[in-house]
C-alpha cells in the first residue's frame, strides 16, 4: 500500500485548516512548507512547536519538510545559506520527519552554462550530505526548474556524483515536462535513487498544471511501474492548480480535492492500493 502526503499549503496557510484539509481527503502525513506569512526556515520556537502539538494531536505526520534550500543562485553566499539548511534539519528531527527537501541552485544572473559552476553545485550538496550523514535525515532532490538537477541527466549526474544513501531524489512529473524532458524516459534512469514522488502534472504544449493522468507526466504508467518494482513510500500531492492552472479563481480546498480525485483514480485503475481512512502517523 502507498500513502498520502500532501504540500498542505496549498489547501489554506493557515495551520489548522491545512490539518482539517488532509483529514477530509485522507492525507495522512503533511510536506511541510508555508504556515501563514512564513516557511519553514524562518519558523520561530512557537511556531514549530504549536505544528508539533496539532500535527501529533490529530494523529498525523510530518514525511518531509519542504524547504527552499538551494532554491538560490550557486554564487551567493554560502555560510548565511547553510545556515538556514540546519535549521531545517533541526526541525524535521523535532518534528520527526525523515526527509528534508533540497535544490540543486540556479545559475548566477545572464549565465546559460554550467560548466563552470559544476564542481561548486556538488562541493555544496557534499556539505549538506555530510551534515546529515550521522542525524535519523534524508535529503530529497527535487528536480524543479532551471536548477543544475532540472533535467534528467543532471540529475543522474548529481546523485552518481554524491553517491551517497543520504541524497535520493523526489521525482516531480510537471517539473521535468516544464523544462522539456519526458519523464517516462528518465523514470527507468532515476528509478533507483527515487525515494519519495511528487503528484504533479502538466501539459507540454502550454506548461500549464493540470490534475494528476490529464498531462504529459505518465503518472499512471509510472507510477504502476514504481508499484511493481516495490515502491511503498508516499505519493506527496502538489498540483499547483491554482498557481499554474485552470483553478486560479476557485477556492484552494476545491482545487485539493480535484487533485486528490485524480490521484486516487489513477492508482484504482492500475490497482495501487491507498488507504481508505486516515491512519495513525509512521
Amino acid at each position: 500500500m502507498l500513502r498520502l502526503s500532501a504540500f498542505s499549503d496549498e489547501i489554506s496557510l493557515n495551520l489548522d485548516e491545512q490539518i482539517r484539509g488532509c483529514q477530509k481527503y485522507q492525507v495522512t502525513h503533511i510536506e511541510l512548507r508555508r504556515v501563514g506569512d512564513k516557511s519553514v526556515p524562518d519558523f520561530d520556537p512557537a511556531t514549530q512547536q504549536a505544528i508539533r502539538d496539532k500535527v501529533q494531536a490529530a494523529g498525523m505526520g510530518v514525511i518531509c519538510i519542504g524547504s527552499p534550500i538551494g532554491k538560490v543562485k550557486i554564487n551567493e553566499a554560502w555560510e548565511p545559506h547553510f545556515e538556514e539548511f540546519k535549521k531545517c534539519v533541526a526541525l524535521a528531527e523535532l518534528l520527526h520527519a525523515p526527509f528534508v527537501r533540497v535544490f540543486s541552485y540556479f545559475l548566477p544572473e545572464g549565465e546559460s552554462g554550467w560548466s563552470p559552476w559544476r564542481d561548486e553545485v556538488m562541493r555544496r550538496m557534499r556539505a549538506k550530505v555530510e551534515y546529515v550523514k550521522d542525524r535519523n535525515v534524508v535529503l530529497l532532490h527535487e528536480n524543479e526548474s532551471h536548477i543544475y538537477g532540472d533535467t534528467g541527466q543532471r540529475v543522474l549526474d548529481l546523485l552518481k556524483t554524491i553517491d551517497h544513501p543520504k541524497l535520493r531524489a523526489a521525482f516531480d512529473f510537471a517539473n521535468f515536462v516544464q523544462v522539456g524532458e519526458y519523464p517516462e524516459k528518465l523514470w527507468p534512469l532515476l528509478q533507483p535513487f527515487v525515494e519519495h514522488i511528487h503528484i504533479k502534472d502538466a501539459l507540454r504544449s502550454n506548461k500549464k498544471n493540470v490534475p494528476a493522468g490529464q498531462g504529459d507526466g505518465h503518472i499512471a504508467s509510472i507510477l504502476a511501474d514504481a508499484y511493481t518494482r516495490g515502491y511503498r513510500g508516499f505519493l506527496t500531492l502538489e498540483p499547483h492548480l491554482t498557481i499554474n492552472g485552470d483553478y486560479k479563481d476557485q477556492p484552494a480546498e476545491l482545487a485539493f480535492k480535484v487533485a486528490v480525485d485524480a490521484l486516487r483514480s489513477i492508482c484504482r485503475e492500475q490497482g495501487i492500493p491507498l488507504p481508505a481512512a486516515a491512519s495513525k502517523a509512521m
